[in-house]
């Protein structure tokens, strides 16, 4: 419902709260049920002292609505009434001045989403389209992340798709092409996998010198158990024609990007052989709970070991073909591009580099000296985690202990429990090395859009 803010002020000689019959009457007027008999929410409400002005912030259907509802407002002084937004809405349409953004019902409302966001504890980024990252000390503690607290990455404007209409379709060079609705889908064969999924630009605000692109902190990486259809058993059931190795999954999210004049729909691509040795999942649920919009309502693809770019959500269409998927954010986009000896050279993001993060102590943190816990969170595309190393001042590196068992698709817990008596600053780096050998490097090599940075973790806290 439209947003109103309304000023009531009137006499000192008129002050209504003098009156104590006059003064409940008002009060209970303005309370909550009574408000909401008239079609009206009241948001909070406060008086200037000594001003005689009040001051309450309101949603109502309509002005008029709101304004019959001021009635006894207007008979005890005067009442202004001003058509009001957000802070999340002015944000997302871009300034106070701008005009409110009109949203379609296929669209999720960006203000809404937003405030959700905020209010879940993400740090939000950019607003329009959304994207936020997850505190990196909520990382660790739990073998999931909550699904509020799940770090968001969108392209364009979040599909708010009706789950009843909806179905997946699998076309293309196939003997028998599908059209599934959630009832199909939910009556397929099922399985739960516990997912770790980390966006491709995660830290890239830690680049130097930097790079274009959501300056990501840390943050944007998170664990959930998702529920779904293993993915190959659906192109099985679909039966490939010969030749047919690539499938390109089109999202229903799209829009304008630069250099290309009309809209686009999100699209990336993966061959059979790498969907089946993902383990890939066409995920209903998130933690237990459906998908939530924003997490990609009602249907995802959700890709173990491979950068979240590859999970695409709000999947619409699965397209069985012979070539490679040739769309914008598979040929253009998710790219490392480097200058070597003098020439140009790329290649794609595809598997998670190695990496570990210190959930516990937080950068800037005071802790008591004594026996002293650091924790956090290791994870690789590749494999699973064989060991994380920590070294505290500058001192040598000692091995941290693995906490619970190590799984390829999830992050791995770990601590280092140890005594510290001296009072001052604490350092503490963090790197972790996976079962195939790869270690993080001290320095993760530059790319121009700031891919893959798995340098290692360093935090300075200090001890009191």
């Amino acid at each position: 419902m439209p947003l109103f803010i309304v000023r009531h002020q009137h006499s000192p000689e008129a002050c209504p709260a003098r009156d104590p019959t006059m003064g409940v009457m008002l009060l209970n007027h303005l309370s909550r049920p009574s408000a909401a008999r008239h079609g009206v929410v009241i948001k909070g409400e406060a008086v200037i002292r000594g001003a005689h002005t009040l001051f309450f912030i309101a949603e109502a259907a309509d002005e008029d609505a709101l304004r019959a509802f001021l009635t006894p407002f207007r008979q005890a002084g005067d009442v202004e009434v001003m058509a009001a937004s957000t802070c999340a809405e002015v944000v997302a349409s871009g300034g106070c001045d701008a005009p409110p953004t009109d949203i379609s019902a296929a669209l999720l409302d960006p203000a809404d989403a937003c405030q959700d966001a905020i209010d879940g504890g993400l740090l939000v980024h950019r607003a329009h389209p959304l994207n936020g990252e997850t505190s990196v000390p909520d990382l660790a503690g739990g073998a999931v992340m909550p699904n509020g607290r799940f770090y968001l990455r969108n392209h364009f404007d979040i599909p708010n798709l009706d789950g009843e209409r909806y179905r997946l379709s699998v076309s293309g060079l196939v003997e028998r092409p599908l059209s599934l609705n959630m009832r199909d889908l939910h009556n397929l064969h099922a399985e739960s996998l516990v997912v770790t999924l980390e966006c491709a630009g995660n830290g890239r605000s830690l680049f130097d010198p930097q790079v274009p692109g959501e300056a990501w902190g840390m943050g944007a990486v998170s664990t959930a158990e998702w529920t779904g259809v293993p993915l190959i058993e659906l192109i099985e059931r679909a039966g490939p024609r010969p030749g047919a190795t690539q499938l390109t999954f089109r999202g229903a999210d799209g829009g304008t990007v630069e250099g290309h004049d009309a809209p686009i729909r999100f699209e990336r691509g993966l061959t059979v052989d790498q969907i089946r040795e993902a383990g890939a999942l066409l995920a209903y649920e998130m933690n237990g709970e459906p998908l939530s919009p924003p997490h990609g309502f009602p249907l995802r693809l959700v890709v173990p070991g491979w950068y979240a770019v590859a999970s695409v959500k709000w999947l619409t269409e699965i397209i069985v073909t012979d070539r490679p998927c040739e769309a914008h954010y598979q040929r253009e986009k998710y790219w490392y591009e480097w200058m070597r000896n003098g020439r140009d050279e790329r290649a794609p993001v595809t598997l998670m580099n190695v990496r570990a993060l210190i959930a516990s102590p937080d950068q800037g943190e005071s802790l008591p000296r004594g026996e002293t816990a650091i924790r956090g969170v290791a994870w690789s595309g590749a494999t699973s985690i064989a060991r994380v190393d920590v070294s505290l001042n500058a001192g040598p590196w000692r091995e941290a202990r693995l906490v619970g068992e190590r799984r390829r698709s999830a992050w791995q817990w770990w601590e280092l429990i140890t005594r510290l008596d001296e009072t001052g600053p604490l350092v503490v780096r963090a790197r972790a090395t996976d079962m195939a050998g790869r270690t993080q490097p001290e320095h993760a090599e530059w790319n121009r859009l700031g891919y893959g940075n798995n340098s290692i973790h360093c935090v300075t806290a200090q001890l009191i």
